[in-house]
């Protein structure tokens, strides 16, 4: 009786079937997910094309998105290695195929070239990892070459249990024969490998009750020799003389497929047997990776570590705390919440930029619950809400076992050398390492201050040049003449439309034509855009620039703002993506003309520039608590002149990442009437995210002074009603609080009162506090000693906001934008600060009716005024009443999205003090450690 025919082509194309619902199943869960397969070629061998298109075609009707990257004859092994690396690096591709032989004019080290694939991509089953594991018996962490895989696949079919069986293998090739042996012999066969050395080889394969054969030798195995009863598996693809055949021959296998037969119980023909096989286990191994990646990178799914915190006492400085805790490495962390290696670039061993890549691919994601931490109204004594925001990030994640990301603001460097020192939070709640937080960090804000000057330079240079030269003159430097035409630039084009001048060729415009496109004709009095640095220095807050006899003559008083007063700062906090930044970019309005129009960097041809500088600035800064949270480190506008919020995108990435029961905690500058209702009603209303729950920090020494106690010099000690008992500033001070309680409110969102307590605090103050904060309409009210005990002070503050994030929310804005721009600034003036009303000055007046006339009017409303009161003046404590809000003037940051009315002076570059934080700020030569920031 003749063997039955085991066909490989029925068998693959079940598995193929298969394999296709499996993608399918994928996408279900995640739309946008395709498994990715690259087939790596060097050269152009005819047979190796038509292999590599059957594995196209193969991979196109199962769902696979495959990629064939040919690389010539002429590279080079090092050329093909960093192919290699550019493809374990790509997180849309799982599997890596590299076609053998390498037809290259060098000599390649094969060996090398296929163990440079990564091992969770070796589709092929070829690394040294993948071999090894499978001769250790790891079957199901490693990948199994194809071939064997197929053949196991296809002995699978014939019914027959392999354990227990006599096998004998013929070939120990790596790719076929010794992985065969390892594949046999942990499915339970008793394996004899057979090659050109074995003795009576006939005797061996006549043992055999499943013979496997791949030795490349035309129909060598005899059918005689074959046990009455055996599975045979041919692997032998060999060319036999057939002049029947239209090219003069056939393709046989290793074994007399005639004779065979006759013996044997299942046998697979040649061609039509392993072939299609092969074929389909690649397939099976590379949906098997997209599996495994799916797997190990669910979203949400987070295999986090956390460091345990070392307390002492007393509490040791911020920066020696800092040191004492060994901060992951940044690549660690960014795999434990998440993140690819190519959505990761590193700078240096503790920070990172993550790649706006990262909100594409987690895009079907649910976001976390959102949280904000504001304060009370800030007193020279300080809340913490840095430190709480840290502390709550904490407890979350180390003790409350949610996931949790902090999102804050890079500092500036002028207060860290001037009066104020470092921003990473305190004590056992701190992002670390400090140093690296509140110095450069990875250099956003010096982008933004060669952003910034650019823009400024072009300012000034425009305006010389527009005086010294004729319209003719300067429409020809405007445009010049490039490889013998003339040829508008994008950006110009961009303003020709603007211009309402429907026209590409510069030879066709009219005389008017040139003259309105050359001359922007900037009114000196009406520039709006200061030059910036990041550094305090008082005598920049007023200059003459021009004085260099080059110039002319051309002078103009001026002045230098801060960097982050700079309105490309709010730019970036405020962006959604690359496109939105260069569109924000190009909006913004430096000045305007004598005729009235607004100037802006689009019309100075420097906004394209702006975005080349910023393109990195944009990728949010991942750096981590003590106790190994995530942080996001990302932008720092001014809570005064601008919104004073770190940057939508971290927020927007993080939400993604925590998942649907994490937590994202982001911090607002400045007191709730400042930094919370601008997060609202400026980030909220651009970022469409919707808070769950309000953290509000206060302190009872904070809170005495706002309730009458006395004032406090820096470098003396503290009156001693802040530091004993005094129940009575305490109640008087909570009027401050049941304000900020109410301003939370307004906006429909739950509100957690946290009171940061220090060791001079009582426990009935503190229980006062809470009292009092529950009454005014807190959802809770918590002590927390997180400064000192790290997140574990924080674990009732967390709990509490857990609570509080699953009650209702019915969060609205506090106005409409398309109000008229008195009527928004009044609403918030009469709501948030408790004003009778606003007096707009003569100023501010002219500037309502050209922004309106300008188009701006519709834009949100992001006060400029005194953080340190309710009111316009500073020295009001407590809750201010019966005061009339007075506007002096209103500006306009039409690229970030706002108007900011000044409500009395304020200067927008500090000063330093007679004694700067750098007295203390040095570096140890023998360790390279920073001495004395904080």
């Amino acid at each position: 009786m003749s063997a039955q025919i085991i066909s490989g082509k029925e068998v693959s194309a079940q598995v193929r079937e298969r394999l296709k619902k499996e993608v399918e199943a994928m996408k279900e869960k995640d739309p946008n997910f395709r498994p990715g397969l690259v087939v790596l070629q060097v050269g152009d061998r005819e047979d190796s094309n038509l292999y590599i298109s059957v594995k196209l075609k193969a991979a196109a009707e199962i769902g696979i998105n495959a990629t064939h990257m040919r690389l010539p004859q002429t590279a080079t092994e090092d050329e093909i290695l960093q192919s290699i690396r550019n493809v374990n690096e790509n997180s849309s591709v799982h599997g890596l195929l590299v076609q053998l032989p390498l037809d290259s004019v060098h000599r390649i080290n094969t060996e090398k070239v296929t163990n440079a694939v990564a091992p969770e991509k070796d589709v092929d089953g070829l690394t040294s990892i993948n071999a090894g594991k499978l001769a250790r018996g790891d079957l199901g962490d490693c990948f199994i070459p194809c071939t064997p895989n197929g053949c196991m696949e296809l002995i699978k079919q014939t019914g027959m249990s392999v354990a227990g069986k006599r096998a004998v293998v013929i070939g120990r090739s790596k790719i076929v024969g010794a992985p065969m042996y390892d594949l046999l012999l942990w499915n339970h066969a008793t394996v004899t490998t057979c090659h050109s050395k074995t003795a009576d080889l006939a005797a061996e394969v006549g043992k055999a009750d499943i013979l496997v054969t791949g030795i490349g030798k035309p129909e060598m195995v005899k059918g005689e020799w074959i046990k009455k009863g055996a599975i045979v598996i041919d692997c032998g693809i060999n060319h036999i003389p057939d002049s029947t055949k239209a090219n003069g021959r056939r393709v046989v296998g290793d074994v007399h497929f005639a004779s065979a037969k006759e013996q044997a119980a299942f046998i697979t023909p040649v061609p039509g047997g392993v072939g299609p096989m092969t074929v389909a286990m690649l397939m099976q191994n590379t949906v098997l990776s997209a599996q495994r990646f799916l797997q190990a990178h669910e979203p949400g799914k987070w295999n986090i570590s956390y460091t345990k915190l070392n307390l002492q006492r007393p509490v040791p400085s911020d920066i020696v705390i800092s040191r004492s805790c060994v901060p992951k490495p940044i690549d660690c962390l960014a795999r434990e919440i998440g993140l690819l290696s190519d959505e990761v670039e590193l700078y240096g061993k503790t920070k990172a930029k993550v790649q706006l890549e990262t909100i594409y691919r987690l895009r079907a994601q649910a976001d976390g619950k959102y949280v904000v931490v504001t304060g009370i109204t800030p007193t020279p004594l300080g809340e913490g809400k840095s430190t709480t925001t840290i502390g709550l990030v904490q407890a979350l994640g180390a003790h409350l076992n949610r996931n949790v990301f902090a999102c804050v603001r890079q500092p500036s460097q002028g207060p860290t050398f001037g009066i104020k020192g470092g921003a990473a939070g305190g004590g056992y709640s701190q992002v670390i390492p400090m140093e690296e937080f509140n110095l450069h960090l990875t250099g956003d804000i010096h982008a933004i201050t060669a952003a910034n000057n650019l823009v400024a330079a072009a300012i000034d240079a425009r305006m010389f040049h527009e005086a010294t030269q004729s319209d003719k003159a300067l429409f020809n430097r405007l445009v010049p003449l490039s490889g013998g035409q003339k040829k508008f630039s994008p950006v110009q084009i961009n303003r020709l439309k603007k211009l309402g001048i429907e026209k590409t060729d510069p030879s066709s415009l009219t005389e008017e034509e040139i003259t309105r496109f050359a001359r922007l004709d900037i009114d000196p009095e009406s520039i709006t855009w200061q030059r910036v640095l990041d550094t305090n220095d008082r005598f920049l807050r007023k200059i003459t620039v021009g004085q260099s006899p080059t110039e002319k003559g051309h002078t103009r008083t001026a002045q230098f703002d801060i960097t982050v007063a700079s309105e490309i700062m709010a730019v970036l906090a405020l962006t959604s993506s690359m496109e939105d930044m260069r569109q924000r970019l190009a909006k913004m309005v430096v000045a305007t003309s004598r005729s009235g129009d607004p100037i802006t960097t689009e019309d100075l041809g420097v906004c394209g520039a702006l975005t080349v500088l910023m393109k990195d600035a944009i990728k949010p800064n991942l750096m981590q608590t003590l106790e190994g949270n995530p942080v996001f480190v990302h932008a720092g506008p001014f809570a005064n002149i601008a919104h004073g919020n770190s940057s939508i995108l971290a927020d927007k990435i993080a939400l993604k990442l925590v998942g649907p029961d994490g937590f994202v905690v982001t911090e607002a500058g400045f007191g709730a009437d400042i930094g919370m209702e601008k997060f609202f009603n400026i980030k909220c209303r651009y970022s469409g995210l919707r808070p769950h729950v309000v953290v509000l920090v206060a302190t009872v020494r904070a809170l005495k002074m706002h309730g009458g106690g006395p004032k406090v010099t820096a470098g003396m000690p503290l009156p001693k009603e802040y530091t004993e008992e005094n129940l009575e500033l305490v109640e008087k001070g909570c009027s401050n609080l049941r304000k900020q309680v109410e301003n939370a409110k307004h906006f429909g969102v739950p509100v957690v009162v946290a009171v940061n307590a220090f060791k001079t605090d009582s426990e009935a103050e503190l229980q006062l506090i809470c009292k009092l904060a529950k009454e005014a309409g807190a959802f809770d009210a918590v002590p927390c000693t997180h400064w000192a005990d790290g997140g574990a002070g924080a674990v009732e503050l967390g709990k509490a906001v857990q609570k509080a994030a699953e009650a209702p929310s019915n969060f609205s804005f506090l106005y409409n934008t398309e109000l008229p721009v008195v009527d928004k600034i009044r609403i918030i003036a009469q709501k948030i600060y408790g004003a009778d009303d606003i007096e707009l000055l003569p100023e501010a007046q002219h500037k309502v009716d050209l922004y309106t006339k300008q188009g701006f009017g519709n834009l949100p409303i992001c006060m400029a005024k005194t953080h340190l009161s309710l009111s316009h003046d500073a020295e009001k404590k407590g809750v201010p009443t019966g005061f009339v809000l007075p506007i002096r003037d209103i500006r306009a940051s039409v690229g970030a999205g706002f108007l900011y009315p000044l409500v009395g002076t304020m200067p927008t570059i500090p000063g330093l003090p007679t004694r700067p934080c750098f007295y203390d700020i040095d570096l140890d030569p023998v360790t390279g450690e920073v001495i004395g920031l904080f």
